[in-house]
């Protein structure tokens, strides 16, 4: 088995290695960001260490389209996806046959209501690097999400990790499940983090001086345990092992492990051969240059029109030229009053803003700045309406969005009910639940999935009503014959995603139909009972009117 020494040397060459292969990318990621992201710009090389905080990063910018489409391609995945203040998920246990188990459905419930209440908390920062995240989708192609326990309290705690700071490797299967991350922390931050007595001596001495938030190395490896013992309970026993290193030192601070991979990882799209995502910023990237280059040009073009340049004969009496306001030119005219002094022609400056207007067409349409138009700028439309144009404009969408629920929140959902069931604020599980190994899926109840998801509810309200339509035209009622409202009715509910406890068991609904049948029948007993007296009333008359 190796040691921890050699742990350290192992994981330092394959980070190194890894960090040296991705100097390719890491170049192109700084061009796109220098156009639609400038306060990334400079962090992939040297991982940012050289950065000066504050420092101006949009020199190079003329036109700012792209720097407003990227946070409006962010708020629409949020919108779509993870819409903030909704429950934009659900739980359903992975055995059809326990989705009838009112006690599975419940606690799928109550395991639900607990994850969003723990992920919503404002400890948990979850909105905020969700919304960071979403950014560097659009921009550099990748989003990297950090999900662990929050420190001295039961909860939640997120963490945006920036794409320059992360390197992550693929399985066999194309699914990741090793990452190496390498961070700064202060000498009093490290203190508080891992301890005062393992880090290294040069760390330490800087601790109660001046120098003691002076930034230094660290590197967190997470990669699949190859000596996982099963029968052990402590890290040893956790499919993945958590190593962290003191960079500079070359000295392992902490052993540990996840029952889940802790990082969430989301691609916008992936070329083939490549690990890392590629973005709408870099599909956009040539009509984002062609368009700061014209602005460029029209700013220019545009100076000269406003504050021209002047052609004068050069006679010898022609005086200075001047092009202030209530400025005279002596000899600016001859003595017929014909000008003798003219404007340089200048560029056509039509034809370029036609052609700036061309690129940010393409710009915006990348980054779905027409599909948010849709969502936000026609308020007067119904929650149907817009779900209609949303379904419209799903071809924009879905392929995004979907690799983002199967890779980034799907992940990201195991490994926040891991923590918290670690922690034992979920509830304990139903015996059939339990015995079903715990298998669960997750069903999305977001605009988009719900999008999907309503083409089958609305097909039935319009098959339904076309059927009473026919029936009340008809006059015959047998049309209806075919709508199995006991069928219909919870389907509904599940299709729109109805919490199980608003929805009555069959047995209640069974419960109810019998006393509403036998309220119908005492009413009915009530009603003619007048009746029944005026008959009784009359019977002696009638007989005394025989026997007579």
């Amino acid at each position: 088995m190796p040691t921890p020494a050699n742990y350290v040397e192992d994981l330092l060459a394959e980070f190194n290695k890894a960090a040296g292969d991705r100097g390719t990318l890491n170049s192109h990621l700084e061009e796109v960001c220098q156009y639609v992201l400038p306060s990334y710009a400079g962090t992939f090389t040297n991982n940012g260490l050289l950065m000066t905080p504050g420092a101006k990063k949009n020199q190079t910018i003329y036109d700012s389209t792209a720097l407003i489409a990227l946070p409006r391609f962010a708020a629409v995945m949020e919108s779509l996806l993870t819409p903030r203040g909704s429950k934009w998920h659900t739980l359903a246990p992975l055995e059809t046959a326990l989705r009838k188990d009112r006690s599975v459905q419940l606690w799928m419930d109550d395991a639900n209501d607990i994850l969003f209440r723990y992920r919503n908390a404002p400890a948990a920062n979850f909105a905020g690097q969700n919304g960071q995240n979403y950014l560097a989708l659009g921009a550099v192609g990748t989003s990297v999400m950090f999900i662990d326990a929050l420190d001295k309290s039961p909860g939640l705690r997120y963490k945006a990790v920036h794409l320059g700071e992360v390197y992550f490797f693929e399985n066999h299967q194309g699914i990741i499940d090793k990452a190496m991350r390498r961070f700064n922390l202060s000498a009093r931050q490290a203190a508080q983090k891992f301890g005062l007595g393992i880090l290294p001596k040069n760390i330490q001495e800087k601790l109660g001086t001046p120098r003691q938030e002076d930034l230094h190395v660290f590197l967190h490896c997470v990669v699949p345990r190859s000596d996982m013992d099963q029968n052990r309970v402590d890290y040893r026993g956790m499919p993945y092992a958590s190593y962290y290193i003191a960079y500079d030192a070359k000295e392992l601070l902490r052993e540990g492990g996840y029952q889940t991979f802790p990082y969430a990882i989301g691609r916008h799209t992936q070329a083939p051969g490549e690990v890392y995502g590629r973005s709408v910023a870099m599909e956009a990237l040539p009509a984002i240059k062609t368009l700061n280059e014209e602005k460029k040009t029209m700013l220019r073009q545009g100076q000269k029109t406003v504050d021209p340049v002047y052609l004068t004969h050069d006679d010898g009496v022609l005086s200075m030229v001047t092009s202030k306001a209530g400025g005279v030119i002596s000899g600016g005219v001859n003595k017929d009053g014909r000008a003798l002094v003219h404007t340089l022609p200048t560029g056509n400056l039509t034809a370029g803003e036609k052609m700036m207007e061309m690129e940010r067409v393409i710009i915006n349409d990348a980054f779905l700045v027409t599909l948010f138009q849709i969502l936000t700028e026609n308020p007067q439309m119904t929650a149907t309406e817009v779900l209609e144009r949303v379904r419209e404009k799903g071809v924009l969408t879905s392929p995004t969005a979907g690799r983002q629920e199967t890779e980034y929140l799907g992940p990201m959902i195991d490994r926040e009910l891991d923590v918290l069931a670690a922690q034992g604020l979920l509830p304990p599980m139903p015996p059939a639940l339990r015995e079903a190994g715990g298998l669960y899926k997750v069903e999305y109840n977001n605009p988009l999935s719900r999008a999907r998801r309503s083409e089958e509810a609305s097909g039935f309200l319009r098959w339904s009503e076309t059927s009473l339509k026919i029936a009340v035209d008809s006059h015959n009622p047998e049309a209806l014959d075919w709508v199995d409202l006991d069928a219909a009715i919870p389907e509904l509910a599940d299709m729109l995603a109805v919490p199980i406890r608003f929805v009555r068991t069959a047995e209640a609904v069974q419960a109810l139909r019998e006393a509403r049948t036998q309220a119908q029948a005492t009413q009915q007993a009530i009603d003619a009972a007048p009746a029944m007296a005026q008959v009784a009333k009359n019977i002696p008359s009638a007989l005394s009117g025989e026997m007579t």
